[in-house]
C-alpha cells in the first residue's frame, strides 16, 4: 500500500510504486489516495474524486499497480491503521507492506496506533530527504521492540532507488505559473489537469 494525498500524483509516486513492486517481489501495489489526510494541511485540494481519477490515470499502463478508493469511500480523516485493519479483515492471509518515505517513517510514532500499524504490515522505506536508515530505525525502535519480541526480523526494509526530485507542490506551482508539467506527471495526468483547469484559484471541486 502506497498512501498519500496525491495532490496531484506524479512520476515520483509512480517510480516509488514500481520500484517497490519489483524490488520486494510484491504481487500488487495499491495507490491509496486519502480522503482527508490527518497529518497534513490540504493545499489547493480540487477534491478527492479528482485526485482518485488522476491516480487511476497515473497507473493505468503499469502492470502490478492499481488504485484503491477505500479511504475515499470511507470518508472522514484517513487513518492508516483503519485502512490496514480493513484490508486485513478482507484478506486475512495477505502479507501487507506499507510503503513510505524515510521522512514519513520517522514520524510514525506520532500516528494513530503506530504499534498496531507495524503488527498489520511490514514497512518499506524509500530514502527520501530526511533521516538516514539509522535515524529511521532509531525513531521506530520502541515500536519495533514491542512488535516481534525475540525475533531478529524488524519488519522494516529500505528500498534501493535513486531519489526522484519531484513533489506535488512543484507541480501545482508550475500550473499556477502557466508552465508545462508533462515531464512531472506524465501525459494523461497533465491532460486531465488542463481539461479540468485544476490548481488555479478558481478550481472547481467535485463531490
Amino acid at each position: 500500500m502506497l498512501g498519500g494525498t496525491f495532490n496531484p500524483p506524479h512520476l515520483g509516486h509512480l517510480a516509488l510504486a514500481r520500484h517497490a513492486h519489483e524490488e520486494l517481489g510484491l504481487e500488487r501495489v495499491l495507490m491509496m489516495p486519502a480522503h482527508i489526510p490527518p497529518h497534513k494541511t490540504s493545499e489547493e485540494d480540487p477534491g478527492s474524486e479528482h485526485r482518485l481519477r488522476m491516480c487511476r490515470l497515473c497507473v493505468s499502463d503499469t502492470t502490478g499497480l492499481a488504485v484503491c478508493a477505500l479511504e475515499i469511500e470511507r470518508g472522514g480523516p484517513s487513518y492508516t491503521v483503519d485502512t490496514l485493519e480493513s484490508i486485513h479483515a478482507r484478506h486475512p492471509h495477505a502479507q501487507l507492506t506499507f510503503i513510505v518515505g524515510a521522512d514519513t517513517a520517522s514520524t510514525l510514532r506520532a500516528w494513530r496506533e503506530p504499534a498496531r500499524i507495524l503488527e498489520l504490515a511490514d514497512l518499506a522505506v524509500a530514502g527520501r530527504e530526511g533521516p538516514g536508515q539509522r535515524g529511521v530505525l532509531d525513531s521506530l525502535a520502541p515500536l519495533l521492540s514491542a512488535r516481534r519480541p525475540g525475533e531478529s526480523d524488524t519488519g522494516v526494509s529500505f528500498l534501493e532507488m535513486p531519489a526522484v526530485p519531484i513533489s506535488s507542490s512543484m507541480v501545482r506551482e508550475r500550473v499556477a505559473r502557466g508552465e508545462q508539467i508533462e515531464d512531472l506527471v506524465g501525459a494523461t495526468v497533465a491532460a486531465y489537469i488542463a481539461e479540468h483547469d485544476l490548481y488555479h484559484s478558481h478550481t472547481g471541486v467535485l463531490s
